[in-house]
């Protein structure tokens, strides 16, 4: 796979994409595991929802986001690696309300349907500013009138101002768009691309933050 972004470390492939899972786990000490069902717990999902999974990954964030769909809910996952694609199908082939198509979230695209809800998790941090931007336009785009934006990733902090447990490991392991993502207003850009009404949970020392924005109804 082509990585369009050098710098960042959201465009998995290899050996990376191929045992992503596996490696956030031992990464992790085995945390992260009970952090993502934790923090996608406290996603407000009806269960009819349309959800749009931004950067879908391996098709676990999907398979916790589809415990509290009924059969009406549905997921549609878009990611650009071959090894998560397999993976993602794999692991939801007994779900027909969940699918996965091969769309890069950074670039302009059409769906046939708008979406209740776009989430991401842990992937817009690694893009450049300007693509940044893209994105939320694409979310703004694919949700229905008064549909959420749900984003996972870091928190807003100055990186050299956390505590010395956080911040190494944070200096080691991120790309340089991270450190420029953490110290941006999200609130404010994002309400510049017509999205109101936030609501924030945060997690990890407030270093994480699941935060919710709704699309104006035009």
């Amino acid at each position: 796979m082509h990585r369009n972004y050098p710098d960042s470390k959201v465009e998995i492939q290899g050996l990376s994409a191929k045992h992503y899972d596996n490696l956030l786990n031992i990464a992790s000490l085995g945390g992260y595991s009970h952090f993502i069902k934790k923090a996608i717990g406290e996603i407000n999902i009806a269960q009819d929802d349309t959800i749009l999974d931004f950067g879908a990954g391996t098709g676990r964030n999907a398979l916790l986001m589809n415990k509290k769909l009924s059969g009406k809910g549905e997921i549609l996952g878009l990611e650009i690696s071959e090894l998560m694609i397999v993976q993602f199908r794999k692991k939801t082939e007994k779900f027909d309300n969940i699918n996965v198509i091969n769309q890069r979230i950074d670039q302009p695209f059409e769906l046939d349907r708008k979406y209740d809800k776009v989430f991401i998790s842990f992937v817009f941090h690694g893009f450049p500013f300007e693509t940044q931007k893209n994105i939320i336009v694409n979310a703004f785009n694919a949700l229905k009138d008064d549909g959420e934006f749900v984003m996972l990733d870091f928190n807003e902090f100055i990186t050299d101002d956390t505590p010395f447990y956080f911040r190494i490991p944070f200096k080691i392991i991120e790309c340089r768009y991270a450190f420029e993502y953490v110290e941006r207003d999200w609130k404010h850009i994002f309400s510049e691309y017509g999205f109101h009404d936030f609501n924030e949970k945060l997690f990890l020392g407030n270093h994480i933050r699941l935060l919710t924005t709704r699309k104006e109804i035009q």
